[in-house]
């Protein structure tokens, strides 16, 4: 036997050996790449992939409903989702009102709070949310939470799709458009700072951002406990004094079918001591990305891998 034939059937046995202990791969589905989704997303897949064990990859995804609709499909074992995406899904309610529950939803960790932004040029007299009737406005692709909560703050304020001239896209198209003079406003929710927002806050016109507040939030807040009230610090983008909005949790959810092992061995990885210096240096959100965080605001069950982490970390009974 040559010895090029040797190695690969020497190759081929370590394969069929190391069998036993099979590499457990776990697609994480993340969002667009401009949003905060991706980066944070990515640097979770780093932190938590053990070599020979564990295999995480984070995907470039359409959000949160997206990633809920392949958790529930089988084409990713986890994904970031909002919360109020998460209960939809898990209830059967919302969204996902008159579609089949995706019953083996499944929480790992809150993360981070996710800010509603409503980006306008600087200087374009657009001060309210109802300032935006008969506007062009970007409300992201379908399939993403940001769409469902853009229609929900238009609502709260009275109003309505048919109101505006809507695009659905994404916002770094969105941002470009607004520079270009080809769109008044678009909505993104995720954590602040975003990249594409920064960007065009620090590049020609410059931005404001318009405030979720007062009686109208109000009212969204006690129809929709999980928001919560909000505030982007000044300076989170260049020239942007604070504003009030509101937010929602992002979350990491994912199946009930995962191996109660493996999502052991991620949430662990996730809160030692060198993941949670990478996150809070990688990311503004990273910080946030806390054990402590990590049990707020959750309104489906936990996988009990990660209820099992969580126990042990004396964070749940």
């Amino acid at each position: 036997m040559s010895m090029q034939k040797w190695a690969a059937v020497l190759a081929a046995s370590m394969v069929l050996a190391g069998g036993a202990h099979a590499q457990q791969f776990f697609r994480i589905g993340t969002g667009g790449t401009a949003g905060t989704y991706y980066p944070v997303g990515g640097m979770i897949a780093n932190a938590v992939s053990q070599p020979g064990k564990i295999v995480a990859t984070a995907q470039a995804s359409n959000g949160s409903l997206a990633n809920v609709n392949a958790i529930a499909g089988g084409s990713m074992e986890a994904g970031l989702s909002q919360a109020d995406v998460a209960s939809w899904a898990f209830t059967g309610t919302g969204a996902f009102d008159g579609k089949p529950k995706v019953a083996d939803l499944r929480m790992i960790a809150n993360l981070y709070p996710e800010s509603i932004h409503l980006v306008v040029k600087k200087g374009s007299g657009i001060k309210s949310v109802a300032d935006l009737k008969g506007k062009r406005v970007a409300l992201d692709e379908p399939g993403s939470g940001t769409l469902i909560n853009a229609r929900m703050v238009l609502a709260a304020y009275g109003v309505k799709e048919a109101d505006i001239k809507p695009e659905y896209i994404k916002p770094n198209q969105a941002g470009d458009k607004l520079k270009d003079g080809a769109l008044d406003a678009f909505f993104f929710v995720g954590g602040a700072p975003a990249g594409a927002i920064a960007e065009l806050a620090s590049s020609g016109a410059g931005i404001e951002l318009l405030p979720i507040s007062g009686p109208q939030a109000e009212s969204l807040r006690k129809g929709s406990p999980y928001f919560a009230v909000d505030t982007i610090a000044a300076g989170t983008y260049k020239d942007v004094p604070a504003v009030q909005t509101l937010a929602v949790g992002a979350q990491l959810v994912t199946s009930a079918k995962v191996p109660t092992e493996t999502v052991y061995e991620i949430t662990k990885a996730m809160y030692s001591d060198a993941t949670q210096k990478t996150l809070a240096a990688g990311h503004a959100k990273g910080k946030f990305i806390t054990k402590e965080n990590a049990v707020q605001g959750v309104g489906i069950p936990y996988h009990p891998g990660a209820e099992k982490f969580y126990k042990e970390a004396g964070l749940l009974k």
